[in-house]
């Protein structure tokens, strides 16, 4: 069985940053990437960032410039750098794990951005 668990998560006032993390564990066939998502409040859940087994990562329009992306040395675990928070960043990050066999959820962190 597959787990993740997110942590890393707060509150913080606008402008501020955050770094969220992530880690894997469990037996892992086929790895193809990892990323993060968000589910605002009354919102349908976005992605917010990609990165695959190669490193290529991908950012969403709304967050490029601003949230980084990375994996450390230690295999299935991410990370999500978040600078220059915005009141609109608040929600419920979490971080699946992507195979060819499905995808693998944890169950998140909350961030709060609010003065």
């Amino acid at each position: 069985q597959v787990q993740l668990v997110e942590s890393g998560g707060g509150l913080v006032q606008p402008g501020g940053s955050l770094r969220l993390s992530c880690a894997a564990s469990g037996r892992i066939l086929n790895f193809v990437a990892m990323a993060w998502h968000r589910r605002a409040p009354a919102k349908e859940r976005e992605l917010v960032a990609t990165i695959s087994g190669g490193g290529i990562t991908s950012y969403a329009d709304s967050v490029k410039g601003r949230f980084t992306i990375s994996r450390p040395n230690a295999n299935y675990a991410v990370y999500l750098q978040m600078n220059s928070l915005k009141p609109e960043g608040t929600a419920v990050y979490y971080c699946p794990l992507i195979t060819f066999g499905g995808n693998y959820w944890g169950q998140g962190t909350q961030v709060t951005v609010s003065s």
